[in-house]
C-alpha cells in the first residue's frame, strides 16, 4: 500500500509540475460554467413561463437542470478529458527513458498501475468537484433532491476509472503522448456511439449496446443504484488494469 501510494503522489504531483492540470481545470470550469448558467437560464425562462401560462405541470429541477447538465458533463469528460489525463502516465516514461528504472524497481507491476490510475483518477475527480461548484447557487436558491445528484456522480466516477484504466493501458503501448491521447480518443468515443444500435433487433445489436457506456450511465444520472452497472464498470477497470500490469511485465521482460 505505500509503494502504491508514494507512486500516486508523485504521478498526482506530476499533473500539476507541468500545464496539464492547470488547463484542464481552467478549461473545463469556464466550459461548464458557461453550460451551468445558460442552462439554468433557460430552466427559468421555461419556468416563468408555464406559470405565467397557468401550467400545472411544475418544472422539475433534477428532471429538467441537473440530469441534463451531468449527462453533457459525462459525454465531454468522458471522451475529451480522459485521452489529456491518460496520454502521459506510461508514454511520457517511455519518451524519457525512465520507464526501464521503473520496470527494473523492487515495486511490484500491479502497485505501479494502480498508483498511477489512483493519481488520474483523483485529478478526473478534481474536475467533477468543479462542477460541482455550480450547484451551490442550485441548492441556496432551490430545493433540489440531492440523493439523485450523489448517485449520479457515483456514476460519472465509476465511469471515469473505467475508461481511465483502458487510457493507462494504451498509454504503455507507445512512447509518443500524441498517439496515445488519439488512440484513447478513439476507444472512447466508440463506447459512446456503440449503443447507438440499441434499436436494432438482431442479437449482436443487444450485445453490442451493452458495451455502451451510455446505457450504463443513464440509471445513474436518474438517480438509480443498479448492480449490473456497478459491476460492468468494475469489470472494465478491472481488465483496464490487468491488461496494463500484463503490459508492464513485458517491458520488465525486455528490461
Amino acid at each position: 500500500m505505500r509503494n502504491i501510494l508514494v507512486i500516486c503522489r508523485k504521478e498526482l504531483g506530476s499533473y500539476f509540475v507541468s500545464p496539464i492540470a492547470y488547463i484542464l481545470l481552467g478549461l473545463f470550469g469556464v466550459i461548464f460554467g458557461y453550460m451551468f448558467w445558460t442552462s439554468l437560464g433557460r430552466f427559468l425562462a421555461y419556468s416563468m413561463e408555464a406559470q405565467m401560462s397557468g401550467s400545472s405541470y411544475p418544472m422539475n429541477l433534477n428532471e429538467q437542470l441537473v440530469r441534463p447538465f451531468l449527462y453533457n458533463i459525462a459525454v465531454i469528460l468522458g471522451v475529451f478529458a480522459i485521452p489529456l489525463i491518460t496520454m502521459r502516465l506510461f508514454a511520457e516514461e517511455k519518451r524519457s527513458g525512465t520507464i526501464e528504472l521503473l520496470a527494473t524497481s523492487p515495486i511490484r507491476d500491479m502497485e505501479i498501475v494502480i498508483g498511477k490510475w489512483i493519481a488520474a483518477v483523483m485529478l478526473y475527480a478534481c474536475l467533477l468537484l468543479l462542477t460541482a461548484i455550480n450547484f451551490i447557487f442550485v441548492f441556496r436558491y432551490g430545493h433540489p433532491d440531492w440523493k439523485p445528484l450523489v448517485v449520479a456522480y457515483l456514476g460519472l466516477l465509476l465511469q471515469a476509472g473505467g475508461l481511465l484504466a483502458l487510457g493507462t493501458f494504451i498509454s504503455t503501448l507507445t512512447k509518443n503522448q500524441i498517439v496515445a491521447a488519439a488512440v484513447t480518443f478513439g476507444i472512447c468515443l466508440l463506447l459512446w456511439i456503440i449503443g447507438w444500435v440499441e434499436y436494432e433487433t438482431a442479437a449482436w445489436a443487444h450485445v453490442l449496446s451493452y458495451f455502451s457506456v451510455v446505457n450504463h450511465i443513464e440509471s445513474f444520472l436518474r438517480g438509480v443504484l443498479d448492480s449490473k452497472d456497478i459491476i460492468f464498470y468494475a469489470t472494465v477497470i478491472f481488465i483496464g488494469l490487468f491488461l496494463t500490469a500484463r503490459s508492464m511485465e513485458s517491458l520488465r521482460w525486455r528490461s
